[in-house]
């Protein structure tokens, strides 16, 4: 392929990616909704069948590998099968994307989530808190909340929305819609508890390498952010998580450059329905704990980045146009 062509190729792929997003934010600013919900609802039910107590850790494991396969193989091949016949891949490749690309609406979240915090309505945090995380949203202090909240928003951003963007532009919306289906099996079976330890082993295996190179790429953005501002001190503490396979890169720069602690300890709901205590990484834990305050400057931040992301991938378009323009 010639550049010109590349270069329309990418530029095709980034209106597309940007008119989604501009109908997402518009359509999150009045409902917010969950296209994939009935398809976790499936996942749900897909794992009472086969996730069985009695089998060994070697079945269980096979069990939820082939759970993927059986799972996402027919959706990739029916939608491939029916791009055929379709005649505006504009709009086929747009509502791809928008199947993928999570919600809009977390900032919205964050700020409800603050604002109850500051006025000591505790209760009205953990209930809007708990739909968006795996967490046992009752038993946290309001600094517990506050810690949680940021970790979500960075999280979700993520993986529901930079990761998707990222494998779109490069692969296309069948792969970044499968990888979000993935994602969604992920959440549902979540290797954190005891009962998907093993089901959900390839399943966070493959996650995590899908977003791998998304998550690096805007950890090494908000490293960037930080130029003047313990640089180096920062890289040398975050060089170690590089070549992980999980997120810690981008929650330990979070935290420095935040200046306060994320991580630690966290209560889930297992399966039973019972609180299960785990001990996860602490990030920066001579800082501060965050504060209500905290979570909107973590939720500027992450925005911030996300709109410098968008930027940075417009202006070699652009300077491209220019070029052609001279010619």
């Amino acid at each position: 392929m010639t550049d010109f062509t590349l270069h329309f190729a990418f530029s095709y792929q980034l209106l597309i990616l940007l008119t989604v997003i501009l109908i997402k934010a518009v359509v999150s600013h009045f409902v917010v909704h969950e296209p994939l919900r009935y398809f976790h609802f499936y996942c749900q039910r897909l794992s009472d069948k086969v996730n069985k107590a009695q089998n060994s850790p070697q079945q269980l494991t096979i069990a939820g590998l082939v759970a993927i396969l059986v799972t996402l193989t027919p959706i990739f091949l029916v939608l491939w099968l029916f791009e055929a016949f379709i005649e505006v891949d504009f709009l086929w490749q747009a509502l791809l994307l928008y199947l993928a690309i999570g919600s809009f609406g977390l900032s919205q979240v964050n700020k409800t989530i603050a604002q109850a915090l500051v006025a000591k309505q505790n209760y009205l945090a953990k209930q809007t808190l708990k739909p968006w995380v795996l967490r046992a949203t009752e038993p946290l202090s309001s600094l517990g909340l506050s810690k949680a909240t940021i970790e979500m928003k960075l999280l979700r951003s993520l993986q529901q929305g930079y990761a998707v963007a990222i494998i779109f532009l490069i692969a296309g919306p069948l792969p970044a819609l499968s990888y979000r289906l993935l994602l969604e099996m992920h959440y549902c079976w979540n290797s954190k508890f005891e009962k998907f330890k093993h089901f959900g082993r390839y399943c966070s295996l493959l996650v995590n390498l899908l977003q791998w190179l998304p998550v690096r790429i805007f950890s090494l953005l908000l490293l960037f952010n930080c130029i003047g501002k313990n640089f180096l001190l920062f890289w040398r503490l975050s060089k170690k998580h590089i070549f992980q396979l999980d997120n810690n890169i981008a929650l330990l720069l979070t935290a420095l450059s935040l200046e306060i602690k994320l991580g630690g300890v966290a209560m889930y709901v297992n399966t039973e329905g019972l609180n299960l205590k785990l001990r996860k990484v602490s990030f920066n834990d001579l800082a501060r704990q965050p504060q209500p305050t905290d979570i909107i400057h973590g939720n500027n931040k992450v925005n911030y980045l996300l709109w410098i992301s968008l930027f940075i991938m417009l202006l070699p378009t652009t300077c491209f146009e220019l070029v052609i323009a001279n010619i």
